[in-house]
């Protein structure tokens, strides 16, 4: 649908559309009434009697991990269970059960409201009904699989945090305090609250009224030729929202830009103690300023450049980050120039989201993990300590990394900018989701992939790669199980050895975020109904006699548009003696 063109058209297409946008809004608040209640009910008792039940055994356990940490020093663990914590403790059930109720209430008010606008899209039949349908019992589904995620977070991702702090100690020195230091990086703190708190909020103060103006002409413009976020159903209920609480926002940004002057200036200290100076401390001070007025430029597209000094407060800078603030922030040229407009937000490239690349992965370890459990690959015995709460690192870690590995060995071999992770889904610097957390593993996972590219392995290389990662966690079956030898060279080893182990730790990390836990148990519960059904059984029983199993797991293969190569067939024989 495109917008029309002129003023007079796209006046008369506004007023068209204002009654069927205040229909949907009254119908979609009045689902919101009803079961904002139900919705907040859930959500609280749920949370709360999650957050409570496991409160004492987070106290305990959090206390002895870190007193017990091999990587903290005595009089860090000092200040920590004495400062740290206690105030940490305190704050998340407070936190917690408030968060519960008002993130309850507002989850149960706007989720009928937005599937209310979803009903109403292109290609969707019967919309009357769904209308009507449409964000009641979904919601409360929804609000289930929240109070579930709270648990695995509270359960499954909190222990995995503190086993790892617990158990692994630092390759060469422990963190510990440096008295010395600290009056210095006390006194850089004070000098930089003092310094850069008037002198940021003048600076947000100022440029307030140029938001607020532009904002305005740039959400009015939009509204009367249906353009940008009023041409997408969804959106509109937040776009015309904008207009009017657009002052609300300008406020709020300004007084964020105070408060967050305080930690700012309050930095200076920090860099004092890092670099052991309390004249690198000073310098920051100066250089906060500088770079809160070039980051500003850069959200009001303002001209780039900033009229305060910026000195280098640090001693050891990549070359990387020298480059990049030679000139100013220098911003892409997108920002410099006025963004084009374009008729509907689905022409432009489409933005994959952090729940979308989960479901991708998980949809290619059901495909792999299914050929794995009809060639004995993943045995009863895998599916009984996963679904026992035990865990198996096989499944768990070992065939997520596993599916991760062949993307990336796809994308090496295929000369792809990105990370081919199916066969429908690739992952691009210009599709990657915008949430900051999501750069901790995609920047790693590039690269792997650069690694394995400059690599140049062999078949026989890539086979052993995928023995280490697929069953790294299980040592006695990586000792009986063999894709092919070993290479000859120690120093290849060594480093198939690394890449292995680094593919896995960034699959680990990634296990403690909220929904991947949910994700899983549904992944070993397709997989247990497999082996179930090829077997006859919830296990698998198993011929004491010795044998050696042929298995050819191939990836994924299909022509693609951006030329990515076939995937490798991988060769895995494993050997059981009686």
């Amino acid at each position: 649908m495109e917008p029309p063109a002129g003023f007079c058209p796209s006046l008369w297409s506004f007023i068209r559309f204002l009654p069927f946008f205040i229909g949907l809004l009254i119908l979609g608040s009045i689902k919101g009434v009803l079961f904002c209640p139900l919705i907040c009910l859930i959500m609280t008792i749920g949370n709360s009697t999650i957050i409570l039940g496991l409160w004492i055994v987070h106290v305990v356990w959090t206390y002895y991990c870190v007193v017990r940490a091999k990587q903290l020093g005595p009089l860090l663990k000092l200040v920590i269970c004495l400062c740290v914590l206690p105030v940490l403790l305190i704050s998340w059930p407070l936190v917690g059960i408030v968060g519960s109720i008002v993130g309850g209430a507002a989850f149960g008010f706007l989720s009928p409201i937005f599937a209310t606008f979803e009903a109403v899209e292109e290609g969707k039949d019967d919309k009357l009904f769904h209308c009507f349908i449409d964000g009641t019992w979904s919601t409360v589904e929804k609000s289930c699989m929240v109070v579930r995620d709270v648990r695995d977070v509270c359960f499954h991702s909190y222990f995995s945090i503190m086993d790892d702090l617990r158990q692994k100690g630092p390759p060469n020195a422990k963190y510990e305090i440096r008295l010395l230091y600290l009056p210095g990086a006390f006194i850089a703190a004070v000098i930089g609250i003092m310094v850069d708190v008037p002198i940021i909020s003048f600076v947000a103060l100022f440029k307030g009224p140029y938001m607020l103006f532009k904002g305005w002409h740039r959400l009015f413009h939009d509204l009367i030729g249906r353009e940008g976020p009023f041409l997408e159903t969804i959106c509109v209920p937040f776009a015309g929202l904008a207009i009017l609480l657009w002052p609300l926002a300008v406020a709020g940004a300004v007084l964020a830009s105070m408060g967050a002057s305080f930690f700012l200036g309050a930095y200076a200290g920090v860099v004092a103690y890092q670099e052991s100076s309390f004249f690198s401390g000073l310098l920051y001070v100066v250089a906060a300023l500088a770079i809160f007025d070039e980051y500003s430029n850069d959200i009001l597209d303002m001209p780039e450049g900033t009229c305060f000094p910026r000195p280098q407060y640090r001693k050891k800078v990549d070359s990387s980050k020298r480059t990049s603030h030679s000139s100013s922030i220098s911003r892409p040229s997108s920002f410099r120039k006025a963004p084009s407009r374009t008729p509907s937000m689905k022409n432009n490239i489409a933005e994959l989201k952090s729940f979308e690349l989960l479901d991708a992965l998980f949809k290619e370890c059901c495909c792999v993990g299914e050929k794995m459990v009809s060639e004995g690959i993943i045995t009863g015995k895998d599916m009984e300590e996963a679904k026992s709460g035990k865990g198996n690192r096989v499944i768990s870690i070992g065939l997520p990394a596993y599916c991760l590995l062949q993307g990336l060995l796809r994308s090496a071999k295929g000369n792809s900018m990105g990370i081919v992770i199916s066969d429908d889904t690739e992952l691009t610097t210009t599709n990657r989701p915008r949430e900051k957390f999501f750069e901790w593993f995609l920047n790693p996972l590039l690269i792997i992939k650069e690694q394995i590219k400059a690599e140049n392995l062999s078949d026989s290389e890539e086979d052993y790669l995928c023995k280490l990662v697929l069953l790294g966690g299980d040592a006695e079956r990586l000792k009986k199980s063999s894709i092919g030898p070993a290479p000859e060279s120690e120093f290849k080893r060594a480093e198939l050895d690394a890449l292995a182990r680094r593919l896995q730790g960034i699959t680990k990390s990634m296990s403690r975020f909220p929904t991947f836990k949910r994700r899983f148990d549904d992944l070993v519960k397709t997989l247990s109904d497999d082996l179930a059904e090829k077997h006859g059984g919830p296990t698998m029983t198993r011929s004491k006699s010795a044998f050696a199993r042929l298995v050819s797991l191939k990836s994924l293969k299909g022509a693609r548009a951006n030329g990515s190569g076939q995937g490798s067939q991988h060769v895995v024989r494993d050997v059981e003696n009686s």
